[in-house]
């Protein structure tokens, strides 16, 4: 009796290999930032050569750029999503509560928030900073369609940083350390405290 033959493999397309990478680059970035990450190190991550990450995308700089603007875009859709079915109502805290679940929602995959915060604090690199100031420009604008006053998308957004922070230091998951960092925690996430608690 023959054994059965292996199943062919199949190949990946260029736009699923590109999307491998880019997953591998946010993971490998979102670890040790833009200055701490090399191509090798993504390459690795991705389990391809250093040379085809380099011909798929340039520079770190290009890479980086693209795993940034992918963080900052998800962003934007998952606004514009709430925004979509033209039943906001900016006088309405409800809605506002639907645009911070859609964020939070986005949270809960810590390596695109780490991505985000690396890209802001790399901003002093021209390329970078330009990113960072039109990705928040671009999300700005789609939560301009919110009807609400400049002030408060100003407060959304600012509400959105300081959950980023949050996240970013890890509180949800350190509560019982200290109360105060609980309390404040427990008071900036609200119900949502679940959905980026691991």
């Amino acid at each position: 009796m023959s054994s059965p033959s292996p199943a062919p493999q199949t190949r990946l397309s260029a736009d699923e290999r590109r999307g491998l990478v880019l997953d591998a680059a946010t993971r490998a970035f979102a670890r040790t930032g833009y200055a701490g990450t090399s191509t090798d190190a993504v390459a690795k991550e991705a389990g391809v050569s250093q040379p085809y990450v380099v011909r798929i995308f340039g520079s770190k700089l290009d890479l980086f750029l693209e795993v940034f603007a992918r963080s900052t875009g998800r962003i934007g859709a998952a606004f514009a999503d709430v925004l979509a079915d033209g039943t906001f109502d900016a006088e309405n805290e409800e809605d506002w509560e639907r645009l911070g679940a859609a964020y939070t929602q986005l949270l809960a995959d810590r390596d695109f928030l780490l991505v985000m915060m690396h890209g802001f604090s790399a901003a002093g690199i021209p390329e970078i900073g330009a990113a960072a100031r039109d990705g928040m420009g671009r999300i700005f604008e789609i939560l301009q369609g919110s009807g609400g006053t400049d002030e408060d998308i100003r407060d959304f957004i600012a509400q959105g940083m300081l959950l980023n922070v949050m996240i970013a230091m890890r509180a949800p998951e350190h509560l019982h350390e200290n109360d105060a960092l609980a309390r404040l925690t427990e008071c900036a996430f609200g119900e949502t405290l679940p959905v980026v608690t691991p």
